[in-house]
């Protein structure tokens, strides 16, 4: 049971900055394809509920690719700056 907590706590679940963008632009890509090809199916067969049903798996589809945090999303992670200690900080305040 421990090492399967500790599985489960080894699973990134961060995204950088870029691949935040990169997900968001492809996101809203995935669902405007799915709502422009559903928007015309539905039109060409006279059924809403088909546009409705294709922009829903426009929805999944772009929530599976966008949502997890997958490692095209990571591949610039931010350096960090070491915390500093109070006695750090208050030296170098004094000086």
């Amino acid at each position: 049971m421990n090492s399967w907590i500790q599985y489960v706590k080894s699973i990134p679940t961060h995204m950088d900055y870029e691949g935040q963008e990169r997900a968001e632009k492809l996101s809203r890509a995935i669902i405007l394809l799915f709502g422009i090809v559903g928007l015309i199916w539905g039109f060409v067969i006279q059924q809403f509920s088909q546009t409705m049903y294709i922009l829903g798996a426009g929805f999944v589809l772009a929530a599976l690719i966008t949502v997890p945090p997958w490692p095209m999303y990571r591949r610039k992670p931010l350096d960090w700056q070491k915390p500093q200690s109070e006695v750090t900080v208050k030296q170098k305040k004094k000086k």
